[in-house]
């Protein structure tokens, strides 16, 4: 199995299988605090059933100009991200979003990944604008995919 992450508060996870197939999606669930790993963990952990995995993350920063508030958040919700991958105790690797959206032809425009998801993977949950995250989550696993395939 490949599963992607993109972190962030409005990050999520995919997971598709070796053949490219949608297993499941869902959102980094949280407090507006912090990331529940634990949850999260769970979730992912329900549908895998023990297959071998690779996990992805995109290596994203703060944003300059942003605030001390908000670069802290996004740091502990990156961090969240990263302690998920090890939790697997899996390889796992990241990628900076530049590098996977320019090999999948994709721009910095979300909306562009969720048309690329929803059609490639139609029985996804990836039907609200706001599922841009698991729309590049599962991109993010094809990615990883297509570099190992």
């Amino acid at each position: 199995l490949y599963l992607g992450i993109d972190p962030g508060f409005t990050g999520a996870w995919g997971l598709i299988n070796h053949h490219g197939d949608y297993i499941g999606c869902g959102d980094m669930i949280h407090n507006e605090k912090w990331i529940d790993i634990n949850s999260v963990y769970r979730e992912i952990s329900s549908i895998r059933e023990n297959d071998d995995m690779m996990i992805v993350v995109e290596a994203v920063h703060a944003m300059p100009k942003q605030g001390v508030s908000s670069s802290f958040k996004f740091g502990m919700s990156y961090g969240a991200a990263l302690c998920l991958a090890q939790r697997f105790l899996e390889q796992w690797e990241l990628v900076q979003p530049r590098v996977w959206k320019r090999d999948m032809g994709l721009t910095a425009d979300k909306t562009d990944s969720l048309n690329m998801a929803r059609q490639k993977w139609p029985e996804a949950p990836l039907k609200r604008v706001k599922d841009n995250g698991r729309a590049e989550a599962l991109l993010l696993a094809e990615w990883l995919r297509q570099a190992y395939c």
